[in-house]
């Protein structure tokens, strides 16, 4: 008697199953390091600036750097915005985290 072939063998879905799982994880820890751009922070603050009036002119660092506050370690970008308040220019820096995108602080020079 002739022994019958599966068309798929125990190793090959349990390679194949290695190979989704392995995927999945690599993803995700990619995505954890993938900071954001910081040309797309820099229009969120102007976005909230222009709600509120005119601004002259804006900037953001393309470099990341290392932030620290208590026990929280991340990195940022650094950028600021210039406006007209009350006739005279004004302006503004911003910390932001460069992961999620969040002002960590905002300040007047």
């Amino acid at each position: 008697m002739a022994k019958q072939e599966q068309p798929f063998s125990t190793g090959l879905l349990i390679g194949i199953g290695v190979g989704l799982l392995s995927g999945t994880l690599v993803h995700q820890l990619y995505q954890r390091k993938k900071t954001l751009n910081p040309n797309d922070i820099l229009n969120t603050v102007k976005q909230a600036f222009l709600k509120e009036g005119p601004i002259e002119g804006s900037w953001i660092e393309f470099s990341k750097k290392p932030y620290r506050q208590f026990a929280i370690e991340t990195k940022i970008y650094v950028g600021g915005i210039t406006r007209k308040e009350d006739q005279e220019l004004v302006q503004y820096e911003f910390l932001a985290d460069a992961y999620t995108g969040t002002i960590i602080d905002l300040y007047r020079i």
